[in-house]
C-alpha cells in the first residue's frame, strides 16, 4: 500500500508494530515458519459493575483539571454522561461537555470538537459512548497535539506528537475502540471511511462498566455483538495473530455466540450483559494487535457510502469473506467452530469453514439482521467503486487470503 502502511523487510511485511510473513501460496508455506515479532498493545483496564466512578479517579490522577468529555445525544438521554459529570466535578475538576456527534462520525464533526477543545482549555479527554464517541475523542485528541485535518493522518503512524491522555468509558458491547489503536472516520467528500492507526491512539485507561450496556437499543445491540464475532474471528485468522492474540480472539468469539442473543431476548440480565461487555473487551485487546481482513475492509466502504451502522454491514458480510478465506486456509476455522461449540471432531477442515459461515448467519437471523446489502440500500451500480476503495483499506493487507480487485467485487456481488 500507498505511504508507508506497509513496509516490506525481505520476505516479512511490518503492519504497525507487527512483522508479517509475506503472503505466500499454500505450497510454499513451512510448516516451521519463525514465529512473528509483534507488541500487544492494551490500556490500563478497569472492569466491572459499578466501574463507572474510577473514571474520575483515573482523570484526577493524569493530571486533569479541565476534562474535554465527548457524549453524543443518545447517551446524554440515557443518563450515564450526568453520572460521570457529578463524579467528576466532585473530585474538584470542571469538565466540559461536547456533544456534537453523529454516528459514524463525520471527518468536519471531529474538527469542530476540535476547535471547541481548544475553545475550553481542556487538558484530558473522555470518551463515554459507542465506537463513534471513542473513535470521535480519538481524533479531538490526535489533532490537540498535532493540528491540520484528521484525514490527513489517514494510514498507519502518522501521529508525530504525544496526544492528551484518553479515558474511555463504552456503553455499546462490540467496538472495542476503547482498547483498540485504530480510529475510523468518515470522509465526507470522498463518502468512505478512512482508517487512522497507531500505538499513540491506545487509550490510557478503559472503563468498562456493564450496567452501561443496558440502555442500547436493540439495533444497536445486535450491531455491535456482531461487530465483536466479526473482530475475533478477523483477528484469529489474521496475517498478524500470535499466542497472545489467539486467546482473546477465541474467548470473544465462545462468548459472542453464548450470550448476544440472550441480551436481545433479556436485555437486562446482568450475567449475559456482563459476559458481553467481556466478549467486547477481549475481541478489542485481539483485533487492535492482529489488527483485522477484508470484512472490515468492505464494510468500512458500505459505512461510509451510506452511513450505515458498521456492525450490521459486517454481519451480512462476515459469512462470505469467511467462506472466501477458509478457501485457502480451512485449517483456521477448526478452533473457531469449537470456541462456537460446533462438533468438528474428526471432520475436515473445510466443513469447519462451512459450519461457522451457516452458524453467523443463524445467528445474524436471530438478532435481524439482513440477508443481503442490497436491502441496506447497496446497488449493483455501487459494487465497482465499492471494490476499489476496499483495496486501499489498511484493514485488507492482513487478511489471511490475497484479494484481487474481481476476487472483492465478487464477494460484494454474493453478499447483495
Amino acid at each position: 500500500m500507498q505511504g508507508g502502511n506497509v513496509v516490506l523487510v525481505g520476505e516479512a511485511r511490518r503492519v504497525g508494530d507487527s512483522v508479517l510473513l509475506a503472503r505466500r501460496s499454500p505450497e510454499q508455506r513451512s510448516e516451521h515458519e519463525p514465529l512473528r515479532l509483534s507488541k500487544f498493545h492494551a490500556p490500563e483496564i478497569v472492569f466491572g459493575e459499578g466501574s463507572l466512578s474510577e473514571a474520575a479517579h483515573a482523570a484526577v490522577r493524569l493530571g486533569a483539571r479541565r476534562p474535554f468529555v465527548v457524549t453524543d445525544p443518545g447517551v446524554m438521554d440515557a443518563g450515564w454522561p450526568a453520572e460521570l459529570l457529578a463524579q467528576l466535578t466532585a473530585a474538584g475538576l470542571a469538565p466540559h461537555v461536547w456533544l456534537d456527534l453523529t454516528p459514524n462520525p463525520k471527518d468536519h464533526e471531529i474538527e469542530a470538537g476540535y476547535e471547541r477543545y481548544l475553545e475550553s482549555g481542556c487538558d484530558v479527554v473522555l470518551g463515554i459512548g459507542g465506537g463513534s464517541v471513542i473513535d470521535a475523542a480519538k481524533g479531538i485528541a490526535l489533532l490537540a497535539a498535532n493540528g491540520g485535518r484528521i484525514l490527513d493522518y489517514e494510514g498507519i503512524d502518522r501521529i508525530a506528537h504525544p496526544i492528551p491522555p484518553l479515558i474511555m468509558m463504552p456503553t455499546t458491547s462490540g467496538t472495542g475502540a476503547d482498547v483498540s489503536q485504530f480510529c475510523i472516520v468518515t470522509d465526507t467528500e470522498r463518502h468512505t471511511k478512512i482508517t487512522i492507526m497507531g500505538r499513540a491512539l491506545v487509550p490510557d485507561v478503559s472503563v468498562v462498566d456493564p450496567r452501561l450496556l443496558v440502555t442500547m437499543p436493540e439495533w444497536l445491540n445486535a450491531a455491535t455483538g456482531l461487530d465483536a464475532l466479526t473482530h475475533g474471528i478477523e483477528a484469529f485468522v489474521s496475517l498478524a495473530h500470535g499466542p497472545l492474540t489467539d486467546h482473546h480472539a477465541l474467548q470473544a468469539i465462545s462468548l459472542v455466540n453464548s450470550n448476544l442473543a440472550e441480551t436481545m431476548l433479556r436485555p437486562r440480565n446482568p450475567e449475559a450483559r456482563s459476559l458481553m461487555a467481556q466478549a467486547a473487551l477481549e475481541a478489542g485487546l485481539a483485533f487492535t494487535n492482529a489488527i483485522l481482513g477484508a470484512t472490515h475492509a468492505m464494510s468500512h466502504q458500505v459505512g461510509g457510502m451510506l452511513d450505515l451502522p458498521h456492525g450490521v454491514v459486517n454481519g451480512v458480510l462476515l459469512p462470505h469473506v469467511i467462506r472466501f478465506n477458509g478457501a485457502d486456509s480451512p485449517e483456521r476455522f477448526v478452533p473457531i467452530a469449537q470456541a462456537m461449540g460446533l462438533d468438528v471432531l474428526g471432520a475436515p477442515a473445510d466443513e469447519a469453514v462451512h459450519m461457522v459461515a451457516e452458524t453467523v448467519r443463524e445467528l445474524g437471523d436471530e438478532v435481524g439482521v439482513p440477508k443481503g446489502l442490497s436491502s441496506l440500500g447497496v446497488t449493483d451500480a455501487d459494487i465497482p467503486r465499492l471494490a476499489q476503495l476496499t483495496l486501499g483499506d489498511a484493514c485488507l493487507t492482513t487478511n489471511p487470503r490475497g484479494a484481487s480487485f474481481d476476487d472483492i467485487e465478487s464477494l460484494f456481488r454474493a453478499a447483495m
